[in-house]
C-alpha cells in the first residue's frame, strides 16, 4: 500500500489538494452568505453587481431593460418592458464556478507570483462572460421565449464551463514549462 502511495504522490497531492481547497473556500464563501448580509445590496453583493452589471450591457445593446429585487426570493429580477424575463440568484453570480477554477489551480501550483496572476486573470475573465452569459440569456429569452430551456438548461451553461475548461487547458499547457535551453554555437 506504501508502494502505491508513494508511486502515485504527485496525483494524491493534486486530489487532495483540489478537494481541499474546494472545501475551505465553499466554506469561507458559505460564511459569506450567513453573516455578510448587506441591507444596501440585495440579495448579496455580488449577486446584486451582476445583475446590475448585466442590465448595463442589456442597456448598452438597445434595449429598455431593468433590475428590480424580488420581492418573493432573494434574488433580483430581470425585466425588460416590465416583463421579467430571468432572475439573477446567488447560484448565477458564477463564485462557485470561480471557486472551483481557483481550487483547481491551487492543486496545480506553479509559484506564487505566476499562479496569482493567472488566478485574478481568470477569475475576471469567468465575472465578464457571466455578465455578458446573463444578458445574452436575458435577450434571448425576450426575442426567444420558445428556446428558454435550451438557452438556459444547456448552451449558456456550456459558455462559462467552457470558458473554466478552456482556462484550465492554457495552465496545464503552460504548466512548469522548462525553458528551452540554448544551443552552443559549433566552433
Amino acid at each position: 500500500m506504501l508502494e502505491l502511495i508513494r508511486k502515485y504522490k504527485s496525483v494524491l497531492r493534486f486530489i487532495l489538494t483540489f478537494i481541499g481547497s474546494y472545501f475551505v473556500l465553499v466554506l469561507l464563501y458559505n460564511l459569506y452568505l450567513t453573516y455578510g448580509a448587506s441591507d444596501t445590496y440585495y440579495p448579496d453583493i455580488i449577486t446584486h453587481a451582476v445583475a446590475q452589471q448585466s442590465e448595463s450591457v442589456i442597456n448598452a445593446l438597445g434595449y429598455n431593460m431593468k433590475v428590480v429585487p424580488s420581492k418573493v426570493e432573494p434574488a433580483m429580477n430581470l425585466t425588460i418592458n416590465n416583463k421579467v424575463l430571468a432572475r439573477v440568484i446567488e447560484g448565477c453570480n458564477a463564485v462557485s464556478v470561480m471557486l472551483l477554477f481557483v481550487s483547481f489551480m491551487f492543486a496545480f501550483f506553479d509559484g506564487w507570483k505566476r499562479t496569482l496572476l493567472f488566478i485574478f486573470g481568470g477569475v475576471a475573465l469567468i465575472y465578464g462572460m457571466n455578465v455578458i452569459r446573463i444578458a445574452l440569456l436575458t435577450i434571448g429569452l425576450y426575442k426567444y421565449p420558445e428556446y428558454g430551456e435550451l438557452l438556459h438548461g444547456t448552451i449558456f451553461p456550456a459558455v462559462i464551463y467552457g470558458t473554466v475548461f478552456l482556462l484550465w487547458l492554457g495552465w496545464i499547457r503552460s504548466y512548469k514549462k522548462q525553458p528551452e535551453t540554448k544551443k552552443q554555437p559549433a566552433e
